[in-house]
């Protein structure tokens, strides 16, 4: 009887199979329904106020164990539902993952799966917002991730058949390199080198040549910095790399010029541009957000909620309005987007496996994630 009455309020994804539910109470797994949360496994680290969205490592990951669930044969003759708390920020994750799922896995269009979460006696769903302190000012909501979701598959920006989750998260992290591929074989987003790879205060710092091992194995053929002057960019040149300085205030909007080019820049270098501004989120993912609205006709939500999935806490403030400025589709002509994906998948510089899905296996290229970057024939100066 209790089962029931969890599924009159509950969305339903697969007809009598798999649910979506928000509980006041944890139930009990029964004879005829399996419950399982994730609101305790995959945590947001926020940055100030901001909550989500779960990144593309955490989606890679809850997907994985939907479909196990779904194909064990314990669970074969079961209702499965994923149920989650009236806690407004974790329902909301919870909201966007299993609606990434059925945009990825049951090929239901963004509308679709949103018209799902919000049926039953669903309340509404409390939008994301950004890295900052203050008031928000802009709402990013559950059908701009789906949306940018979809758009991301739809350009093969990630495929889950190949994507290295290990890859991922490893380079995520700080003492890693902080580095996370926006579209793959094509745009990279870094936090920005300093002087010296070092420790200051608990936090650790990469000069430039700790970089040189992935970019290479990579493709990385240019370095755009947006932020002032902190390190000779002479020592990316001297590696074999071009560099480019585009500076603009932290927590500001670039200039049309600044704009157009940055965009120049990604078009004609052959390879792969990294991007990097202090720490890579806000000056760098809004001029990545504006490449691809210009190549692949994201709208300003789709690329803000793609972005933050692959980056979270990127693009801040003023920087969402800016994307969102009517004016700024005049920075951006017609674009056809097939040609974009033809020039990222020449053959002659990249097999076609390797750029249609951010941190592929087939990507490593020999590169040993296991090694720190700092220790890759860097010493410590």
């Amino acid at each position: 009887m209790a089962d029931e009455y969890v599924l009159l309020g509950a969305s339903e994804f697969i007809k009598d199979r798999l649910y979506f539910a928000t509980l006041r109470t944890k139930p009990k797994t029964t004879a005829n329904t399996h419950y399982f949360s994730t609101d305790d496994e995959f945590l947001y680290e926020n940055f100030y106020a901001d909550f989500g969205p779960l990144n593309l490592g955490m989606l890679y990951r809850y997907c994985c164990k939907l479909n196990k669930k779904l194909k064990s044969f314990t669970h074969s003759r079961k209702r499965v539902i994923h149920y989650t708390s009236y806690d407004q920020r974790k329902r909301a994750n919870a909201a966007v993952l299993i609606g990434s799922y059925s945009v990825i896995y049951l090929k239901r269009s963004p509308e679709e799966a949103y018209r799902t979460l919000i049926s039953g006696n669903n309340t509404a769903y409390l939008p994301f917002r950004d890295a900052a302190l203050g008031d928000c000012t802009y709402n990013l909501t559950i059908l701009d991730c789906l949306q940018g979701i979809r758009k991301a598959l739809q350009y093969g920006f990630f495929n889950f058949e190949t994507f290295d989750v290990e890859e991922y998260e490893h380079y995520e992290r700080v003492e890693n390199g902080d580095m996370n591929w926006i579209i793959p074989g094509k745009i990279l987003a870094f936090s920005g080198p300093h002087p010296r790879s070092k420790i200051e205060n608990g936090y650790p710092l990469h000069a430039p040549e700790a970089y040189f091992p992935y970019f290479q194995g990579h493709h990385v053929t240019a370095v755009v910095r947006l932020n002032r002057k902190i390190y000779d960019g002479q020592r990316f040149t001297d590696g074999g790399f071009e560099h480019y300085d585009l500076f603009f205030v932290d927590g500001t909007t670039p200039s049309d010029l600044i704009t157009r080019r940055f965009l120049h820049v990604c078009e004609s270098t052959e390879g792969a541009v990294a991007v990097h501004c202090k720490a890579g989120l806000g000056r760098t993912g809004t001029l990545i957000g504006c490449y691809l609205m210009k190549h692949y006709r994201f709208t300003a939500a789709d690329a803000i909620a793609w972005i933050r999935i692959c980056r979270p806490g990127s693009i801040i403030g003023p920087q969402q309005d800016f994307l969102e400025d009517p004016c700024r589709q005049k920075t951006f002509p017609q674009h056809n987007a097939a040609t974009t994906m033809l020039h990222r998948r020449d053959c002659s510089r990249f097999p076609p496996d390797v750029t249609l899905g951010i941190q592929a296996k087939e990507f490593n290229l020999g590169f040993n994630r296991t090694e720190n970057l700092v220790s890759h024939g860097l010493r410590v100066l």
